[in-house]
């Protein structure tokens, strides 16, 4: 082939519903080509061939009506409206179908992508006029039903930047894992057809191709398959096996099935960006049944915390709201918004381990058996039970994925104390927070919402329950609630800070909040006997003064 565009020595003959049975005599040796039409700019494919006078004849089809059957490894049958004039006025009475036939199954699967491609630039309607009575225009993907336009612009131009690109490139943890996973299954890879959903800069359409696949087709809606493309180019070697399509998956059309999908669709808290939703719709579109995916499945990982620190940093941020005269202003109005305003978002950052105060538990979600919909909603409920006597300050999350290879199982995680990623770790921070005694049960609920803006609003409730003597007959001591906007986080991005003792926190914090001895704590407890069980009765804060900072109890 000359150009991606313009395929020689084709054959084609038309196909009407009178010749169904019959076989129309091609004609041999034309030449496909893709271009726009001079006049209108539309996209168009036009056969040109050599008639008996050796007088070139051309035959035209609009591609934005047109559609494409595969027939067979070389045959692809090619719709489209036909028009002819009545009375002077053209109207459109009938389809028209050519059957063109390539050389060689490589050219088959061009010709077919030059097809999609050069027909996705087809833009329905045209500013300022009225669409015609009766004309059919293409319906919204998937995607763009539940995703706000804004959004899905603001999203496609961050990852349609180098320096992101290489932000991500640069997470050795990440990238490292994705290599080795990829290079450890090579018994996957090998003579396979590959999809990489969501290809970015390319990065694993070229693991893999070292692999061994024998085609990738790297998929990626942004701005960036233009330099995926430049990039896979100047590796010949790996570039000849893999086809960049820019379009979105819930939309692109392959020339065949993939053996194996390969993707990096993790965001904050492993569901952030909805971008795991579309890593399922390549899995239906486009994966033969009993394919693979890598990642293979992901979890979500969750425990209390507590970190005077981190509380007073937020709590403290509202204090600019508690001025009695900013300018001869009282602020003091918008200070319980504000305070609730700094505690509606999650905190993104690396923390010690140490700070969480009961073994983590997980919600697991299988990439290869998931509905869709399933991500819609996740509700995980909770259960702990603390290790210490302390102050939970909130539910500390982070993730990990499974590389489920045939030769190799790999993670990547992102857990306190692991390497850091650049995705961190998440905490949601409780404005109130519980008390707990070592041995205390808490118990709660995650629930994520998915909204339009392409992340999810995060509800979370955590409740303690009596401890003690009388405790397996259930009541609760203490509930608190949160609700936060995951597309709106508090990037701390701070490495963890050296651990300090629970008891420790608080005398070195709490004073920076209110004045010494503004409080007096009050502890009712129960004693039975011997057995060594206590209950608690009730826990009362009164206020020894007035303080400058009240923070609720």
């Amino acid at each position: 082939m000359a150009s991606p565009d313009l395929f020689p020595n084709v054959s084609f003959c038309h196909v009407s519903a009178a010749a169904a049975t019959s076989s129309p005599e091609a004609t041999a040796g034309a030449t496909a080509v893709f271009g726009g039409d001079a006049a209108s700019g539309d996209p168009r494919l036009s056969l040109v061939w050599s008639g008996e006078t050796q007088s070139k004849h051309t035959l035209e089809i609009d591609l934005s009506d047109a559609q494409i059957f595969k027939l067979g490894p070389t045959e692809w049958l090619c719709v489209s409206v036909e028009s002819e004039a009545k009375g002077g006025v053209e109207e459109k009475s009938y389809s028209r179908a050519i059957k063109v036939v390539l050389r060689t199954e490589a050219e088959s699967k061009a010709f077919y992508l030059a097809f999609q491609q050069w027909k996705h630039r087809v833009i329905s309607g045209k500013a300022g006029e009225p669409l015609e009575n009766g004309v059919i225009i293409g319906s919204k993907s998937k995607f763009d039903t539940k995703i706000e336009a804004s959004s899905a612009k603001m999203y496609f131009h961050y990852y349609g930047q180098l320096l992101h690109q290489q932000n991500m490139l640069q997470d050795f943890v990440r990238t490292g894992t994705y290599y080795a996973a990829v290079m450890e299954n090579r018994s996957d890879f090998e003579g396979r057809v590959v999809v990489d959903v969501g290809a970015g800069s390319g990065i694993l359409s070229l693991f893999a191709a070292q692999a061994g696949a024998r085609h990738v087709y790297a998929v990626e809606a942004s701005e960036m398959s233009e330099h995926a493309q430049r990039l896979i180019s100047g590796n010949p070697s790996l570039g000849q096996r893999i086809t960049v399509i820019k379009g979105k998956v819930e939309e692109v059309e392959l020339p065949e099935k993939a053996d194996i999908l390969i993707s990096e669709p993790m965001g904050t808290l492993l569901v952030n960006e909805r971008m795991l939703e579309s890593y399922v719709i390549a899995r239906d579109r486009f994966l033969v049944p009993g394919g693979k995916m890598f990642p293979t499945t992901g979890r979500i990982h969750m425990a209390p915390f507590s970190d005077e620190y981190l509380y007073v940093e937020m709590a403290n941020k509202a204090l600019f709201w508690q001025q009695h005269n900013f300018f001869g202003v009282d602020l003091t109005p918008l200070h319980g918004s504000a305070f609730q305003g700094y505690f509606s978002q999650p905190v993104v950052d690396a923390f010690d381990p140490r700070l969480l105060v009961s073994l983590p538990t997980y919600h697991m979600l299988d990439f290869t058996s998931m509905k869709e919909e399933e991500l819609y909603e996740i509700d995980i409920p909770l259960n702990f039970v603390a290790s210490v006597g302390t102050r939970v300050h909130g539910l500390a999350c982070w993730f990990d994925v499974l590389f489920n290879g045939s030769t190799v199982q790999r993670w990547l995680t992102t857990a306190p104390g692991s390497p850091t990623t650049h995705w961190y770790q998440l905490r949601c921070i409780l404005s109130q927070p519980l008390y707990v005694m070592a041995g205390q049960e808490i118990t709660g609920r995650l629930h994520l919402v998915a909204h339009s803006a392409q992340s999810y609003t995060i509800y979370l409730t955590m409740s303690a329950k009596m401890w003690g003597e009388g405790a397996e007959q259930g009541g609760i001591l203490q509930t608190s609630t949160a609700k936060l906007e995951l597309k709106e986080p508090y990037y701390r991005l701070s490495q963890p800070q050296p651990y300090v003792m629970q008891q420790d926190q608080q005398q070195q914090q709490l004073p920076s909040l209110q004045p010494p001895q503004s409080y007096a704590y009050i502890c009712f407890w129960h004693n039975t006997g011997n057995t060594g069980k206590t209950t608690i009765l009730c826990l009362i804060s009164c206020k020894a003064h007035n303080p400058v900072l009240e923070v609720p109890m």
